[in-house]
């Protein structure tokens, strides 16, 4: 039986990252030999659903992550240095840091319908919008 994987943040309750839009990037778990396909904007909810529902049947791989709307340059660059700064271990330190994502195998659930996925377009529009 082929399981897929689902990759994403392991978010603590109430997260304001959860009310960012999401991404969904599915690539193979194999040595195949194609791009990944990246999806979205959509709500976390949406975005963890539809990703289980494409990879549980399938030896595929998704990473569900938030976007990071950055309104510049200067801020991207900012938000690159704190990426940086995250992947760095302590000095001494010399252990592979521990990633701080939550790894599952998923089995098919519910996907969002057409008409909710707009519906969370709508509200990603809206809240980008204000």
């Amino acid at each position: 039986m082929t399981v897929g994987t689902l990759v994403t943040l392991d978010l603590p309750a109430n997260s304001p990252v959860a009310d960012l839009p999401w991404v969904i990037t599915i690539g193979s778990m194999g040595d195949d030999d194609w791009e990944p396909v990246v999806c979205g904007p959509y709500e976390r909810a949406h975005a963890l659903a539809l990703a289980q529902a494409v990879v549980a049947d399938e030896d595929l791989m998704a990473v569900v992550e938030p976007l990071l709307p950055r309104p510049d340059a200067e801020a991207i660059r900012d938000e690159i240095e704190l990426a940086r700064a995250g992947a760095e271990p302590p000095e001494g330190d010399d252990t592979t840091g521990e990633e701080d994502h939550e790894t599952r195998h998923v089995r098919p659930g519910r996907a969002p319908t057409e008409a909710e996925v707009r519906a969370g377009w709508a509200r990603i529009a809206a809240r980008l919008a204000g």
